[in-house]
């Protein structure tokens, strides 16, 4: 048997966390379960009421030591230099963009289960957080802007699970909304001057080497005009797109506001860490007795330090890395 160890992030603004108390109900071996101590606290949680359920609330090293390790924003870790080889790293990795992770865990030959590759049943398992970071970017975003949604024209790129949550705070607020799916992406070109606000939800390719929106076409919007960036893939969609925090999130361009969060749900613990807790519990004794569910062991993405996942394989090839 494993053990596995919950850690806090140290993502700036970051505040969801993965196990809730009461969805240790969902789990035989707590007593397998390590979370640092204070896990819970952005939520108001004491450490007791994990160890009520038969888990242990330690130290941070000594959550480390465990050989399952579990961090929402695992691509944006920072522990990989204080741990041993050959842990098993759950979380959210996006291991295609984050190259220096990526390389970190195949020369410690670490293995990555990726949680934007869970799916079951064809579905996401967690598509209420990319619905709730849709929905969280638009209400910060408008913050920024200084107008309401009701005195904007906006567009939306993508059609997903993103664009929903977007779309219903937009519809909700009154914004006059067109959206734009994939096969439309030439005709926003065209009418992009239009808008008051994009958002961008787009699911990226990251075999294109274009992009959505060039430098040189910032000069070409009305002064004011702001991109909210949910996707928020550097260099990828939106040339000009870098990431930003959830305490200093916009910064402008040629007269053009960029909202760049890339962790929106972030703002919503509550919310978000109770989809996610309650999604992933049912699935932790299978990692503790080194047997995970098909749709665990799908979202390997790397293991022990060898690469699974065809599209990381064909973009660091692309980049020579």
């Amino acid at each position: 048997m494993k053990t596995i160890g919950f850690l806090l992030s140290h993502k700036a603004g970051e505040q969801r966390i993965a196990l809730l108390p009461r969805d240790l109900l969902n789990v035989v071996n707590t007593s397998l379960v390590y979370v640092e101590k204070g896990y819970g606290r952005s939520l108001r949680i004491e450490d007791q009421e994990y160890e009520n359920f038969g888990a242990k609330a330690v130290s941070r090293e000594e959550v480390l030591k465990c050989d399952c390790l579990l961090d929402v924003k695992l691509g944006d870790c920072d522990f990989l230099d204080e741990i041993e080889k050959e842990k098993t790293l759950i979380g959210w990795a996006h291991a295609v963009q984050k190259t220096d992770f990526t390389k970190k865990c195949m020369k410690d030959r670490h293995t990555v289960i990726a949680w934007e590759k869970i799916y079951t049943g064809g579905r996401y398992i967690f598509y209420r957080n990319r619905e709730v970071a849709g929905e969280a970017g638009v209400l910060q975003a408008f913050t920024c802007l200084g107008k309401m949604p009701y005195e904007c024209k906006a567009a939306v790129l993508g059609n997903g699970q993103t664009a929903k949550g977007a779309l219903r705070i937009l519809h909700g607020l009154g914004a006059n909304v067109d959206v734009y799916g994939r096969k439309l992406e030439s005709l926003f070109r065209e009418k992009m001057y239009e808008y008051d606000v994009i958002v961008n939800c787009i699911c990226w390719d990251t075999s294109r080497t274009d992009h959505i929106i060039y430098k040189e076409d910032l000069k070409k919007f009305r002064p004011g005009t702001m991109i909210i960036d949910i996707s928020c893939d550097p260099g990828m969609e939106i040339e000009t797109a870098r990431p930003t925090k959830i305490s200093d999130p916009v910064y402008e361009i040629d007269g053009v506001i960029h909202y760049e969060v890339d962790n929106t749900p972030a703002m919503f613990p509550y919310t978000v860490s109770a989809i996610l807790s309650g999604g992933f519990s049912t699935y932790i004794d299978g990692i503790l007795k080194d047997d995970p569910a098909e749709e665990i062991r799908k979202a390997a993405v790397i293991e022990k330090g060898e690469l699974r996942d065809q599209e990381i394989i064909d973009y660091r090839n692309r980049l020579g890395i």
